[in-house]
């Protein structure tokens, strides 16, 4: 190739005009499950589960649920009860096609990313190059312009909507351009907090369409739901009444039934309507898209931007607890990513999930990653809360003896375990170890060599003999510690490594903790 069209294909990939391809890591091994018979274990949690939603549908009144679990891309457990007619005494089934109200969020943020992907829109870009009326618009003069991102986040500075919100799914995108143009009032200033916006979801959808040409429903319909196989739909007509879930409020003692709004604009923040079995495909390709690995893609949207859906941008706050079924309370700290809540609980376990509620409609999803677990509840009556439930239902799953569900192990990389071994050999003389090329140039300006002779040799004569050397127990590709097992005790010592190549020593920690006398 000649050396003129060789620079010029190198300057076009810098600026971005060819696709930009990443090296993998040579011998990167992604986190796996230990056991082997993970379906068996946790099958035997099943009565217990079915008989916890039973109760609890019955509890509060719901007149028909569908509720489902998924482990490792699979729907493997479902019970259903009530009906989706109380008239006509229709049985709820795992086909059932309930209206699941915001947990269409998720939905119109992959289609808003996914466009991002295809170089179509930036998620810095400001709404009011797709909606010009809301120029200028904020609650102060020096808000700063909304941003796509801001409307993924709930970050808008637009109030808290909910009982206004889902009362306009079939209000029409003039009509939202009306309102826009009309002014909007904020409740804070943009960018600064988070504030749950139906109307800012609503945008998000007409942003679609501006940038798609096609309906938002279509889009997603055309992009999401056909390459899942999904059977979705965001217009409760089209919808064979045998199989469409009819919505009720539960007063004066007895179901009043909600009349169902046809399909328009703000639909993409509430509108969608499906099942538990459809939707169980929808919440495999969000696990799938967990560990990072070097497989190839094979969903609608690239694992890494899912992934990205799932970390938290918006602080919502702390101190949230729930009560499990043992009694215990248990505190969280919550956030939002895009379309999606971001959970870490006392436990130290994440979740990812989003509810739904709607005048005759409750709904919940919730995946643990790192455990390949997920549930899903759908219920037809009024905010129906499908959340306390999946948590439950979760907790259980995870601490009930005969399950012991846990989550994926990091294996050490070949980098730590190289780094183990030579570590190992040198202490605890540190016998030419400062020409060994094992220590990064800091090293030894950080640690003076003495010390470390003294520390480690100090640490060596109280453990006494060695008996044997632990695995390398990994934190992350580069960083980990290991155990040396000795007559008196164990030592712990911890390294990290460089991001060059080869890998060296930059960090060290070396402990001492004595058997405890019987």
């Amino acid at each position: 190739m000649q050396k003129s069209k060789l620079c010029t294909i190198v300057m076009v990939a810098a600026f971005g005009l060819l696709p930009f391809f990443i090296s993998a890591q040579v011998g990167y091994l992604p986190p796996y499950f230990k056991d082997s018979n993970r379906l068996e274990k946790l099958s035997t949690a099943f009565p217990v589960v079915e008989k916890m939603v039973q109760k609890y549908a019955a509890d509060n009144h719901f007149p028909g649920y569908s509720f489902g679990i998924v482990l490792d891309g699979k729907l493997v457990f479902t019970t259903s009860g009530g009906y989706t007619n109380v008239g006509t005494k229709t049985p709820a089934t795992s086909g059932s096609m309930f209206r699941i109200a915001s947990m269409s969020k998720s939905f119109t943020a992959m289609a808003i990313v996914k466009l991002r992907d295809e170089g179509k829109l930036n998620l810095d870009d400001k709404v009011s190059k797709y909606i010009p009326e809301i120029k200028n618009q904020g609650l102060t003069t020096d808000a700063a312009p909304i941003t796509i991102k801001d409307l993924l986040t709930h970050s808008a500075g637009f109030p808290e909507d909910n009982p206004w919100g889902d009362r306009q799914l079939e209000k029409s995108a003039q009509e939202l351009q009306a309102l826009i143009k009309k002014g909007i009032h904020f409740s804070t200033a943009t960018g600064l907090s988070y504030e749950y916006s139906n109307l800012g979801f609503t945008m998000l959808g007409y942003i679609i369409e501006k940038v798609s040409g096609k309906n938002y429903g279509a889009y997603i319909s055309e992009n999401i739901w056909k390459p899942l196989q999904m059977e979705a739909s965001w217009e409760f007509s089209s919808i064979d009444d045998t199989k469409l879930a009819h919505g009720y409020r539960w007063i004066n003692n007895s179901w009043e039934e909600e009349a169902l709004l046809h399909d328009g604009i703000y639909g993409a923040m509430g509108g969608m309507i499906t099942s538990v079995a459809s939707f169980s495909k929808y919440v495999s390709l969000h696990l799938d898209a967990w560990p990072p690995r070097n497989n190839i893609e094979t969903g609608p949207v690239k694992r890494s931007t899912i992934r990205e859906m799932h970390q938290p941008s918006r602080f919502i706050g702390l101190g949230a607890s729930y009560k499990y079924p043992s009694g215990r309370a248990c505190a969280t700290s919550a956030a939002y990513g895009y379309g999606l809540s971001w959970l870490k609980d006392c436990t130290g376990r994440t979740s990812i999930a989003h509810s739904g509620g709607l005048p005759g409609f409750g709904s919940n999803w919730r995946i643990l990653p790192e455990y390949g677990l997920g549930v899903i509840l759908l219920a037809n009556v009024t905010y129906a809360p499908t959340a306390v439930l999946n948590t439950m239902v979760i907790d259980t799953l995870l601490r009930m003896g005969t399950v012991d569900l846990q989550p994926r192990i990091l294996p050490a990389s070949a980098a730590l375990k190289n780094t183990q071994a030579k570590l190992t050999a040198l202490l605890p003389q540190w016998k030419n170890a400062a020409t060994s090329n094992l220590f990064a140039e800091n090293f030894f300006k950080d640690y003076k060599m003495d010390a470390l002779i003294k520390e480690a040799t100090s640490i060596f004569n109280a453990a006494g003999e060695l008996h044997g050397t632990g695995d390398m127990i990994p934190e992350n590709e580069l960083r980990g510690y290991y155990y040396l097992h000795a007559k008196n005790g164990t030592i712990k010592i911890s390294f990290t490594l460089t991001p060059t190549n080869p890998t060296q020593i930059q960090e060290y920690h070396i402990s001492f903790q004595k058997n405890i006398e019987e």
